[in-house]
């Protein structure tokens, strides 16, 4: 099925209590087989700001910049249509995505695993066994985690935000010798709105999209940063001062009817 046209923005506001470098990672990735019309405006007490463009993996771009005290407000938009190709998994990735990483530290899970799901499935299968058991598991209850929150933490508290989701399944598969990821998206159709974060996993040498959530419908998600847990995914990063993000309102919709995500079908980011 053919993905509609989608547009997306987003506007940060940030105080800036001390000069301080900053990094967003709020542009779509540019990825073969889209085409990404987008706009930025970086403005501090009315100065604008011109940040630098640092590629990423997987298309992604962050955009960095050093700034003083003051009031910034940092815009994104963009209509993006077309379909990414699917992204094929490098030698490298079934390497670092089966390694335990600071939000999704799978080796505390290797145990769990085997006592709790029937490992002589095939991946199509544990994929699944893993998306049903998070979705029965977690209650998504927006302040219920913490930004410091690991997937055992998740296990243990039983709810969380997208974020813990898929920490909690790119543990579970990374400790299953299935390499998993994290992907902060754009997601039209989501409820409530808001940047959203799904886990990726190899199949047959492709990454697919996985989200026991089911907050949007995958076909529609538009990557923006691709990384290990969120700590390489996040929108804002502050390396020196002080800030204080005071509000953060993100938008996605596709052009015409959103798709029907069946739930059983592999479907990539697109």
């Amino acid at each position: 099925m053919k993905t509609p046209p989608r547009d997306v923005t987003s506007t940060l506001e940030v105080e800036v209590t001390a000069a301080t470098e900053l990094e967003f990672q709020i542009a779509v990735a540019k990825l073969p087989g889209l085409t990404v019309d987008e706009s930025f405006q970086f403005v501090l007490d009315d100065q604008t700001i011109t940040p630098e463009e640092i590629p990423a993996g997987c298309g992604g771009r962050i955009h960095r910049m050093h700034v003083g005290p003051g009031r910034l407000i940092a815009q994104y938009r963009a209509h993006v249509e077309g379909q990414a190709e699917p992204l094929t998994a490098q030698d490298y990735d079934r390497s670092r995505y089966l390694r335990p990483s600071r939000y999704a530290e799978c080796d505390k899970f290797y145990g769990f695993v085997a006592g709790q799901f029937n490992l002589s499935r095939s991946i199509e299968e544990k994929i699944a066994d893993v998306t049903e058991f998070v979705a029965s598991r977690l209650s998504y209850v927006p302040g219920s985690s913490d930004p410091i929150d690991g997937a055992t933490d998740t296990l243990l508290a039983g709810a969380g935000v997208c974020r813990d989701y898929a920490h909690l399944v790119v543990a579970l598969l990374r400790a299953m010798h299935i390499p998993a990821r994290l992907v902060a998206v754009y997601a039209p159709g989501c409820d409530p709105m808001d940047f959203h974060a799904v886990a990726e996993a190899i199949v047959d040498g492709r990454w697919m999209a996985v989200d026991p959530t089911w907050l949007a419908p995958r076909q529609s998600l538009l990557r923006i940063a691709t990384g290990r847990d969120a700590a390489d995914t996040a929108f804002l990063d502050n390396h020196d001062g002080g800030i204080i993000l005071e509000s953060a309102v993100v938008t996605a919709t596709v052009d015409g009817d959103l798709p029907t995500d069946k739930g059983s079908d592999l479907i990539p980011v697109r």
